[in-house]
């Protein structure tokens, strides 16, 4: 499964504001678009303030890459104060110009501002996610209020809205390309959206609601990240950590040791709740403490960690904003862009599947107790146990191992002879190591990523490894937008968080880590080819029911036999997969959908739940205890197995919808909505001859290059010819009613 906050697009808490979304171009010398008026310039020159030290203007390096050796933590702070004074200042200038209003003197302005506090904020939030400090986390909590306020502001300025307004109302005489249209429409209407027409008094209240969202946001983030990191499971013994690999075992005991507990063993939680070392864990005792662990890691139990009513106040604020817009719930506010864009669509789909899933849940609940009562116990399954009699189960029937199937799996191998190779097949890319570019952490690697012409596309930073210092879970962010405009080209960032071996061995990966890496380098691949003149709509730059598809739709081609057998190569003899083995993989991917699938659609289905409540209903959820329950309540009506397969985040640690401003809140089921268009998509891809460059050169063309200048709708259909179809997904998963009870007969 995907983890990434919000696979990692903009990296600033710009809020509701798509006007701030299209501040945050970063900044290049113009070369594609009209220049400022005369009028404009002149009051630039007049009121314009000077940017002081690194961040103030472009960087020297290639692609305008950061210069990590040339930045402090100490240049933060000042270089946000300035970034946020000249960006003021550029907004004055738009509203100052006494020309009348045109959309290059107002959008295409407003699209040029705020350079330098698009260049602080992409690296400073690059870095306190994967790889923050102390002193970066204070800088967080300070400034993160401060940026939405600033952001609110301009998007709240009347005097701004009306040159917007001006130009919107003459938008059928302007005869614009359908970018610019967009970014039109996109500027006007998030403007309405973030407040510009409500009261005075209702526009005051918006910015102390999205000031208060934005601190508690981060203090959500900040929590969960150290109970995440800094409460281990501590065992006493090496025998209690039968099942585990050498290298873990020296792993948990150089954890412990690196805080103080020499002689011992720390097992460090991962984001999600299930663990990727419980199944291993021949002790159910120790199994069942790790899981509780994570279930429990910021909800009160420790006292230190406790997120409860950030939750709350969170909700709260959120419903209470949406009632300012005469919406009935945050939900209904926050959909609006969607594709699926408004909650009942979304819950329709992902209700019209729960059926199917509960049976395939207590269908494979039954398997496993029946496997459980085979291997001596005698207990029935817990959600501790499910992964590993569910492995047992795998063995048996596809005679599948995860450890035979990773000795095959070579880090480095399946990033460049796997994800490199199916991008050299579909796309003609080519792919250059960098030592000569610095990074900010030791384990980052760089690459040059090149046209089959030779021409340089890109920027590629790849960040594999897990540390205390990064949150948990993978993503994808630019350090530099693509755009015409600016004359910018893309420098795009993939963050994992893979454990890392111990040094002089060679560093294997599990095959949920390979789909990873092939999820994220689509989210790459989509910021990368992005041909946009502004960089407000280039790239990832789309709904977050649609941002997820051209990653998940790459992760086919880990499986697809041409790329398999290039990145395969087993440890020790180096001989690539057997197909053999391979098609035992293919055999076992349906097995345990009930879990994998389920904990997804529970998880989209709460976080659904937290956003439909009014304002009215989320203000009776004041307390801790009531929290947990509203939790608990809204669990129980899913119709799913719940006690049995957890959702994928409880709410405490639901980093996806409650530490950002707006992240996946309501959005969720993106990764669901998503996976209807992957398997669609793949199904298209294979009747049109797999592997193939007019794949990847139609796939380039109708949708990883168009960014957020169309439909959505309308880009899917460019593409498959068609809309999408739920089956395909149905089907591979199989979710299909008449299948599974098919499949149940066949196993009573």
């Amino acid at each position: 499964m995907k983890n990434h906050l919000f696979s990692a697009r903009a990296l600033t808490p710009v809020l509701s504001s798509v006007c701030a979304l299209a501040l945050l171009a970063g900044g290049a010398t113009i070369s594609h678009a009209a220049q400022p008026s005369a009028s404009q310039e002149q009051a630039s020159a007049a009121a314009m303030p000077e940017g002081t030290g690194y961040f103030a203007s472009n960087s020297s390096l290639p692609f305008m890459a950061p210069d990590f050796t040339q930045i402090s933590e100490d240049d933060y702070l000042p270089a946000f104060a300035q970034g946020m004074a000249i960006h003021n200042a550029e907004v004055q200038a738009i509203i100052d110009d006494p020309a009348e209003p045109t959309f290059d003197n107002t959008i295409v302005a407003l699209e040029r501002s705020g350079r330098m506090l698009s260049r602080v904020s992409r690296v400073f939030f690059a870095l306190t996610s994967a790889n923050t400090t102390d002193r970066l986390d204070e800088i967080n909590t300070e400034i993160s209020p401060q940026l939405s306020d600033h952001y609110t502001a301009i998007s709240l300025n009347p005097d701004l809205f009306a040159r917007v307004s001006a130009v919107y109302e003459q938008r059928d005489a302007l005869d614009l390309s359908v970018e610019r249209a967009r970014l039109l429409h996109n500027t006007y209407t998030g403007m309405v959206h973030a407040g510009a027409e409500l009261t005075e008094a209702e526009r005051e209240r918006v910015m102390v609601i999205n000031s208060e969202i934005s601190a508690l946001t981060t203090e959500f983030s900040q929590t969960v990240r150290a109970a995440t990191n800094q409460q281990p499971l501590i065992v006493e013994t090496r025998e209690e950590l039968a099942g585990l690999s050498e290298s873990e075992i020296a792993a948990a005991a150089a954890a412990a040791t690196e805080m103080g507990m020499d002689g011992q063993y720390a097992l460090v939680l991962q984001n999600t709740t299930q663990q990727p070392l419980i199944p291993k864990l021949e002790n159910r005792e120790i199994r069942e403490r790790f899981l509780a662990l994570s279930l429990h890691r910021a909800d009160g139990t420790n006292p230190e960690y406790d997120t409860r009513m950030i939750v709350a106040q969170i909700s709260v604020l959120r419903a209470e904003k949406a009632a300012l817009f005469g919406e009935p719930n945050w939900a209904s506010y926050s959909m609006y862009r969607n594709m699926a864009d408004e909650p009942q669509l979304a819950l329709d789909f992902m209700e019209q599947m729960v059926p199917a899933l509960a049976a395939t849940q207590r269908r494979e609940a039954a398997i496993l107790n029946a496997e459980i009562a085979e291997s001596g116990g005698d207990f029935t399954v817990q959600p501790h146990d499910w992964y590993r009699f569910a492995n047992q189960v795998r063995e048996e029937r596809f005679q599948y191992s995860e450890d035979e199937v990773t000795e095959y799996l070579q880090l480095e191998r399946v990033l460049e002879g796997g994800v490199f190779y199916m991008a050299n097949e579909l796309y003609g890319l080519t792919f250059e190591r960098r030592t000569d570019i610095p990074t900010y952490h030791e384990d980052v690697w760089v690459y040059t990523i090149r046209e089959e012409d030779g021409t340089e596309l890109a920027l590629f930073y790849f960040d594999p490894f897990q540390r205390p210092s990064k949150r948990g879970g993978a993503w994808m962010g630019s350090f530099v937008p693509q755009s015409y405009l600016l004359d910018q080209r893309p420098v795009i960032y993939n963050v994992l968080n893979i454990p890392k071996t111990n040094e002089g061995e060679t560093q294997l990966v599990s095959f949920y880590w390979v789909n990873t890496i092939f999820h994220e380098f689509g989210h790459a691949l989509h910021g990368m080819f992005a041909e946009q003149e502004f960089a407000s709509l280039a790239g990832t730059a789309t709904p977050r029911d649609f941002v997820e598809y051209p990653a998940q739709v790459h992760e086919m081609w880990r499986e697809y036999p041409q790329v398999l057998q290039n990145y395969t190569a087993h440890v020790e003899t180096g001989e690539p997969m057997p197909m053999e083995l391979f098609e035992r993989i293919q055999a076992a991917s349906r097995w345990n959908q009930g879990y994998d699938f389920g904990e997804v659609m529970e998880a989209a289905l709460l976080d659904m739940r937290w956003h439909s409540l009014s304002a009215e209903e989320a203000a009776e959820i004041d307390t801790p205890e009531e929290v947990i329950a509203f939790e608990q309540g809204a669990l129980s009506e899913l119709g799913l197995e719940v006690e049995l397969v957890p959702p994928r985040y409880y709410s405490t640690y639901f980093n996806h919808i409650f530490s950002s401003p707006s992240g996946y809140s309501a959005g969720y089921y993106s990764y669901l909505w998503t996976q209807m268009l992957d398997h669609d998509s793949r199904d298209y891809i294979i009747q049109n001859g797999g592997l193939t460059r007019a794949n990847g050169t139609r796939l380039r063309e109708t949708v990883l290059s168009r960014g957020g200048t169309m439909d959505y709708h309308e880009v899917y259909r460019n593409f498959a010819g068609r809309d999408p179809d739920v089956r395909y997904m149905l089907e591979y998963l199989g979710l299909v009613p008449e299948d599974a009870e098919a499949e149940a007969q066949a196993s009573d």
